[in-house]
């Protein structure tokens, strides 16, 4: 198909204005962050952002990446797989953060760098199998903090002994705990899941688990999410846009 010097030009400056989207949309939630941060108390720089790049293009990866971001979140493993191995060459760092069916533990215990969304002890052991020879992988509990049965992730009564499970695999090291609350407009409505979130994750600690990660809040509750301790947030379309279909 050949392309007119128009068609080339307007081209050009979709793909200029898309570069220019996800920096100023990028530069935008390192602000946010910030704010929350010092709206709550938090040390500067004490919340790590993981981009979540899920069904997003190979080049607006990059784009972030131009701009310093160097963590990035994927759930769709085939999709991943394949920006990984296109961007070998980045130092990036890829956490999973989808459901985990068992026939995709493979894949994910290589490749990964984390695993934000272990909820049940067949997927920890299966992870740990496959992590064979490879630093340890790290990982995170899913919780099901709002109690909804649509939502993936353990429920609070089973963190321990999930907790428990993990500490003793050794080609795992858990890192803490992540959530994906019901959604909500009211600010005080979201601080309620990462409240109990965050006292869950303290009760771990007072029990000796070494662990550092409180993996919560999103493009739309992210500012809950770092009032009440969050360590990571994971944003995707207030970076990225819309996802493509």
């Amino acid at each position: 198909m050949l392309f007119s010097d128009e068609n080339l030009n307007s081209i050009a400056q979709e793909s200029n204005i898309n570069m220019n989207n996800v920096t100023t949309r990028l530069t935008n939630v390192r602000q946010r962050i910030h704010n929350a941060e010092k709206a709550h108390a938090r040390t500067t720089d004490s919340v790590t952002l993981v981009a979540v790049s899920k069904k997003q293009p190979i080049s607006a990866i990059q784009q972030a990446i131009q701009q310093g971001q160097h963590i990035f979140a994927e759930n769709y493993l085939q999709d991943a797989l394949s920006k990984i191995i296109a961007l070998r060459e980045e130092k990036l760092e890829w956490h999973f953060i989808g459901d985990i069916q068992s026939n995709k533990t493979r894949d994910i215990a290589t490749h990964f760098d984390w695993v934000q969304c272990v909820s049940r002890e067949k997927i920890a052991r299966r992870l740990n199998d496959a992590r064979k020879g490879m630093p340890p992988l790290n990982v995170t509990i899913q919780v099901n903090s709002s109690g909804e049965a649509s939502k993936s992730g353990c429920q609070f009564d089973e963190i321990q002994q999930l907790a428990a499970v993990i500490e003793d695999l050794p080609n795992l090291r858990l890192r803490g705990l992540m959530t994906i609350p019901a959604t909500s407009a009211d600010f005080s409505a979201q601080r309620v899941p990462f409240q109990h979130l965050h006292a869950a994750f303290i009760e771990l600690q007072q029990l000796g688990y070494d662990i550092d990660t409180l993996s919560m809040g999103m493009s739309a509750d992210m500012e809950a999410g770092i009032a009440e301790g969050a360590t990571h947030v994971r944003i995707g379309t207030d970076i990225f846009g819309p996802r493509p279909m």
